[in-house]
């Protein structure tokens, strides 16, 4: 916090004029911790690049999944592993959630072998799996619904959304996601990447994938005796330039807790919606091609984009915000929130670096040096300013601020792309090929020992395929 701005706050808050919940929020918030960020620890376990980090809701528990197919429950602030399990999945693991009030016993994972599946913690320390769902094609990911132990939603790239109820163990498939109408003939389905529910009100979700739009829906609308077609979302969102683009597509969304929409997309840049800046259940058509000058030609990216000009006027006062420097081509980049009150913006980038952006003014603040070769998971703490990273290399990387000296800006932010053949994550249109097997890093026999000690005992399973072998043993550290 600026010293100028922290003694005024300070004598406020004693004499009463500062609530003490708001002091901690400006102090929580404060550039100076985001400049002070410094790498705490590395997470060392898994035999393949770690896909999939989230904190559990209380911030003491991060989970992780990875190529290796194993699950790791970690107590982040000392390096120790809790728990770690074979998933069950036969491909990458993409996303490992801990369910909430679930006494963080419960986990829901998706990945590159299309399933949807179920890990609940037993009380002897054993875990207990189960397959609920099949996407056709990779799941890349998966959303809670907010403060729910039961409700959950997926999406994959046959544009197939489901929403589950661990009371039932029921999946719903709600939809599949279409494209525009003028594309049907060519498109057949959108290939979804991304899903995210708005924390404020639970009944809107967003999904997202191989197009230029991110589409919002309302479970509300949903006829569970499936009466109605639920495919038709209520509002659509893309920056004004990259309508009618086709060379676009989406590979993360994010809400805030003021429900603004961050959506990165491949290739091109990051943008901040409002509520205000939906084009309705029914977007414009593009009219004619037009080459565009977006802000992307700025740092080498550039599109023939095809764009309404009328629409674009209409739309000068409610433009996006963008954030801008990082590079998002190689692979299938989350993008986040960072902060108490979700001040700032955090996306990797195929640099190997971790971008933080101003969220009001689209500044970039911060850049840091996360990986060998590309950063693909950012994950905020829920509560303090701790981010948690991962990318090609197989570890994740824990960020605190707690750098004596603050950092700046390097001069020359190089874009150091790497291109990897075995990496398939983003194939717009692709879906799980068995061939690709010989390219993805995963052993079948993954430890389940969950002691520090790097000479566990490795446990076989006969046979991935059956699905009576569900069962994975697992110990918790005490």
């Amino acid at each position: 916090m600026n010293k100028r701005k922290a003694l005024p706050d300070l004598c406020n808050r004693e004499v009463g004029h500062l609530s003490p919940r708001n002091f901690a929020l400006r102090l929580g918030s404060s550039e100076d911790l985001v400049l002070r960020l410094q790498l705490l620890r590395n997470l060392q376990k898994h035999r393949g690049c770690v896909n999939a980090v989230s904190f559990n809701a209380d911030g003491d528990i991060l989970v992780s999944g990875s190529d290796d197919c194993g699950i790791i429950l970690w107590d982040w602030e000392t390096g120790r592993i809790r728990l770690s399990f074979h998933s069950g999945h036969s491909n990458n693991v993409f996303q490992a959630k801990i369910m909430p009030h679930s006494d963080d016993r419960t986990i829901v994972t998706c990945a590159a072998d299309g399933q949807v599946r179920h890990a609940q913690l037993l009380e002897n320390g054993r875990v207990e799996t189960k397959c609920l769902a099949k996407h056709q094609g990779r799941a890349h990911k998966l959303a809670i619904e907010p403060g729910s132990p039961h409700i959950f939603y997926t999406c994959g790239e046959d544009g197939l959304v489901q929403r589950f109820d661990l009371r039932t163990g029921a999946a719903t498939e709600l939809f599949t996601c279409q494209p525009i109408k003028d594309r049907w003939s060519y498109m057949p389905v959108i290939h979804l990447n991304a899903i995210a529910i708005d924390p404020r009100n639970p009944n809107l979700f967003a999904v997202a994938g191989s197009d230029e739009y991110a589409r919002l829906y309302d479970i509300r609308k949903y006829k569970w005796d499936g009466s109605t077609d639920f495919g038709q979302p209520t509002n659509f969102f893309c920056p004004p330039h990259l309508i009618g683009d086709q060379q676009v597509g989406i590979t993360g969304l994010a809400f805030s807790e003021l429900r603004e929409l961050l959506v990165s997309y491949n290739d091109e840049l990051i943008y901040l919606f409002t509520q205000d800046m939906g084009l309705g259940p029914n977007p414009p058509d593009p009219v004619s091609p037009k080459s565009m000058n977006s802000d992307a030609s700025e740092i080498g990216f550039s599109h023939g984009s095809v764009s309404s000009q009328s629409k674009m006027d209409a739309d000068e006062k409610v433009t996006p915000q963008v954030f801008k420097g990082h590079r998002n081509c190689e692979t299938v980049k989350g993008v986040n929130f960072f902060g108490p009150k979700c001040e700032y913006v955090v996306s990797g980038s195929d640099c190997g670096r971790i971008f933080i952006w101003k969220k009001k003014s689209g500044q970039l603040i911060r850049v840091m040096e996360a990986d060998k070769y590309v950063v693909n998971c950012i994950e905020s703490h829920p509560h303090t300013m701790v981010l948690a990273s991962s990318g090609i290399e197989h570890d994740i990387k824990i960020w605190t601020p707690k750098a004596l000296e603050k950092a700046t800006l390097p001069k020359n932010i190089e874009q150091r792309v790497h291109v990897f053949d075995h990496i398939h994550w983003f194939t717009i249109g692709g879906g799980y090929d068995d061939d690709d097997d010989d390219n993805i890093m995963f052993d079948d026999d993954y430890e389940v020992d969950m002691s520090d000690n790097d000479d566990d005992e490795e446990e076989e399973d006969d046979d991935d395929d059956d699905d009576n072998d569900d069962n994975y043993s697992g110990y918790i550290n005490d």
